[in-house]
């Protein structure tokens, strides 16, 4: 496979229909007259890219099935309409071959995605691999879906390490629940471990943080024992009422000192209720001294929606402005950003965060309007005409938050201690490359051999002193 950006991505600029076509003029007409109204264009000293493919939009779980891939529809009517893909490189994905795929996943797997039989609507009766059942139906393109959105994380990742974007997007990604062999909590393909893999093979360590309301378990599993990778996952903890029952504070990592990936996962288990001050004073916190200590070169958030309020299966009081804010710190760090999608399930307050959270990424959030504009096409589906609807709007009254200012101490002091033994400067490890980034290979490899030195001729230093560091164990 010949892997030049040309054979990779096309152009995308038509939302609706064909050029000619009248109703998407008068749409077109009313974006342009929008963009210039809010003064909409290319940021200054960095790079947007935005990846996609209109294809998995028109996939459907069933009808009585919480995820709604019509939910990237909303999401991207409100994108267009606001004219914020003005300011980025927008781009049709194409599907990730199975080599791709077989990164992560195993060969049978695939195999099995791309023949099982489509299930009748609806059907509960559990299949291999996890398939099957209420919660990862069979369904009609199933495999080509899956290939979708994974085509679209690895060619956002591939921006990246390539330096022709700062921060890449693919809203429909963000399936943090596949395993290797199995599906699980609607995700088939975890695309955030294939981007993950594409971006280790330029920069040295990558932190992933999850703000969906669920564990991003398939990402930490992933990655349990490397230290190449961080993972952060903040999301609501019950071990036997919420899926998928993993993700307590004590979950950091291998119990081996040994192995490289002790220490390296991070968990904020949260009950429900949190709010935005508390939401996004923990995340600053703790993502603050993640950076800090673990220096990563890249970073990628799931924006998973679910930990909005209102959601169909979440259970926080978080609002777009809140959620959006950790967008805007993530940002602020001026580390190269992968943004990717996740849970979300009442498909208006998707749309709305991820709206929000593309505006902040090109940096014109204060400058937009937040009345939903009026040609933006199913705009009576967002119930409320402004992007940031009040919580009594959302749910009439707040539900209580059970989160206390004694625990969010307990997770502040045990994630500052956990990150003690955190060292920056991670082992080096032989990786496949694809063949417009084997050239990179060599060049990570000596950095990280010379951060290592670096850190063991401090560590010979401060022992002939007789000083000692905290790392040190």
């Amino acid at each position: 496979m010949v892997y030049s950006t040309n054979n990779i991505v096309q152009e995308y600029g038509v939302p609706l229909g064909q050029p000619e076509d009248p109703q998407n003029a008068a749409f077109l007409a009313s974006v342009r007259h929008r963009i210039l109204d809010c003064g909409i264009v290319k940021p200054k000293g960095y790079n947007v890219s935005w990846h996609s493919n209109p294809e998995i939009e028109k996939h459907h779980f069933g009808h009585s099935h919480p995820m709604k891939p019509w939910r990237l529809t909303l999401a991207k009517s409100l994108i267009m309409s606001y004219g914020m893909h003005a300011a980025m490189d927008t781009y049709v994905s194409r599907p990730a071959s199975e080599e791709e795929m077989e990164d992560f996943h195993s060969k049978d797997y695939l195999e099995y995605l791309r023949t099982a039989k489509v299930a009748i609507p609806d059907d509960s009766d559990p299949k291999d691999y996890n398939l099957g059942g209420s919660d990862c139906p069979i369904f009609e393109g199933l495999f080509n879906y899956c290939a979708m959105y994974s085509g679209a994380s690895i060619d956002a990742a591939r921006k990246l390490c390539n330096n022709e974007s700062d921060i890449a997007i693919n809203w429909s990604g963000g399936l943090h629940h596949a395993k290797k062999a199995e599906a699980s909590g609607f995700c088939y393909a975890n695309d955030i471990v294939l981007a993950i893999l594409q971006l280790l093979r330029k920069h040295p360590r990558v932190l992933y943080v999850d703000i969906d309301v669920h564990h991003g378990d398939g990402v930490e599993e992933a990655f349990w024992s490397t230290d190449r990778v961080m993972t952060v996952s903040m999301h609501k903890y019950d071990a036997l009422n919420f899926f998928p029952g993993t993700g307590d504070l004590d979950r950091t990592g291998p119990d081996s000192e040994g192995n490289p990936g002790a220490h390296h996962a991070v968990n904020v288990p949260l009950n429900d209720g949190i709010d935005d001050d508390q939401y996004t004073w923990l995340f600053k916190h703790i993502v603050g001294m993640c950076v800090d200590r673990f220096r990563p070169n890249a970073i990628v958030l799931q924006c998973g929606a679910d930990s909005l309020a209102g959601d169909r299966l979440g259970r926080f009081n978080v609002q777009v402005q809140g959620h959006g804010k950790c967008v805007e710190y993530c940002k602020s760090l001026n580390i190269p950003l992968l943004l990717v999608g996740g849970g979300g399930y009442t498909p208006r307050n998707v749309a709305r965060a991820w709206a929000h959270e593309t505006s902040i990424a090109i940096g014109c959030a204060d400058t937009i309007d937040p009345i939903i504009p009026k040609h933006t096409p199913y705009r009576s589906h967002f119930r409320h005409d402004t992007l940031f609807p009040t919580l009594e709007q959302i749910l009439g009254d707040p539900r209580p938050n059970r989160n206390s200012q004694k625990k969010i101490d307990e997770i502040v002091r045990s994630i500052t201690e956990q990150l003690r033994f955190v060292n920056a400067a991670p082992s080096v490890q032989s990786m496949y490359m694809p063949p417009d980034l084997t050239g990179l290979k060599d060049e990570v490899e000596d950095r990280l051999k010379e951060e290592r030195e670096a850190y063991d001729e401090q560590l010979r230093r401060d022992r002939e002193e007789g000083v000692g560091i905290a790392m040190e164990y």
